[in-house]
């Protein structure tokens, strides 16, 4: 992996991540990882979507006594330029008002994490003020982007040091001990940069696929609309290298997050999905780095209707579909008890052979 001074001497350079090498799963122990769902005494495949987790865990973790604690939430919070132009119910103050409340764990996510047996981590990776509160890490790359209708949000380089930070954090927690990792964000305006975002990475109309994020009114919907068409067609963003529309209509919160998704890749970490904002980030590490989404695990599908598309780009499956919109880092505090649960019986449950009972076997569905 490349070293901060290298990041720094080919900073501009767009194709660095090139230098980087995602490692696939470990086939044999995902194998042996299935033999051993197969073998609990229990209807094959009866743990549904979470036997393919556990298997894909396996994998990335390279060990069939997958693991799922220690594990935290990181959050990256940054302002956005955009919040000028009339796309949001509240003003970008709230960023680092509820920035510091999650520093400070008062937050949703805080709660449902503590609950859970999750700690959250924070960094202000750009909010647009200087920020002093104890429990907030202080990465910030510089004071919130811009107002991309006026100028593009950020400097390519901006971007990836942004992206740069994610994957340092990955590896902090790797070295600390960290077994898995969830993802979290705060930053208002940021469902206006992530929809812009993926649009042009996905080839989507605005008008499709825009949600209403924390709140709109019909006329702040229709111009948090009217503003992601301008930006996507004064900078013909459509067909445009990632980090040109990352840069150009991005956040700097979803740059970190990307890193974070090249992170868990890069040091075999399962990292975990949120919402949009998340979903949105990890569309842009799979697209910088082919490979990452091996390592990624989604935890909810959001309300947001750019995420189906996601998905399906991703080829990943959410596993909660309860309509959540609450950010954060909430949707991967509420799947890691979920996996607490399927995990008890992949460990403690008895074999079919213990049991001494005859094993189910596996047949081939018929076209009938």
């Amino acid at each position: 992996m490349l070293d901060k001074m290298e990041f720094v001497k080919y900073g501009m350079e767009r194709d660095i991540l090139c230098k980087l090498k995602i490692d696939p799963l470990d086939e044999q122990v995902m194998r042996q990882a299935k033999e051993r769902l197969d073998a609990i005494a229990k209807p094959l495949d009866g743990l549904g979507q979470f036997e393919r987790l556990i298997v894909q865990m396996a994998g990335i973790q390279r060990r069939i006594d997958v693991q799922a604690s220690p594990r935290a939430i990181l959050a990256m919070c940054a302002d956005n330029g955009i919040v000028a132009e009339g796309v949001t119910q509240t003003s970008s103050e709230v960023t680092a008002i509820v920035s510091a409340n999650m520093a400070a764990g008062r937050s949703s996510v805080n709660r449902m994490a503590a609950a859970g047996g999750t700690q959250v981590f924070v960094t202000d990776i750009g909010i647009a003020k200087d920020m002093a509160c104890e429990g907030l890490r202080q990465r910030k790359v510089r004071y919130g982007t811009a107002d991309f209708i006026r100028e593009p949000a950020m400097m390519p380089g901006e971007a990836l040091q942004a992206v740069e930070e994610g994957i340092l954090w990955v590896k902090e927690c790797k070295e600390k001990g960290w077994q898995i990792l969830g993802t979290g964000e705060m930053g208002i305006g940021n469902t206006t940069t992530a929809t812009a975002t993926g649009c042009a990475l996905l080839g989507l109309s605005p008008e499709a696929v825009t949600g209403r994020g924390a709140g709109l009114d019909d006329t702040g919907f229709r111009r948090k609309k009217e503003v992601i068409a301008r930006a996507l067609s004064q900078y013909d963003l459509y067909g445009r290298d990632v980090l040109t529309v990352l840069s150009t209509v991005g956040g700097l919160d979803i740059a970190g997050l990307a890193g974070i998704f090249i992170g868990g890749a890069l040091h075999h970490v399962p990292v975990v999905l949120d919402g949009m904002i998340t979903a949105v980030a990890a569309l842009v590490a799979e697209r910088l780095l082919p490979g990452v989404r091996e390592y990624m695990i989604a935890s909810h599908l959001s309300r947001e209707p750019i995420t189906v598309k996601i998905m399906e780009e991703l080829g990943l499956h959410p596993v909660i579909c309860a309509d959540l919109a609450l950010g954060e880092g909430t949707g991967a505090a509420m799947l890691f008890p979920l996996l607490d649960m399927a995990l008890t019986v992949y460990r403690l449950n008895d074999s079919f052979d213990q049991m001494q009972i005859g094993a189910y076997e596996r047949y081939e569905e018929s076209e009938e």
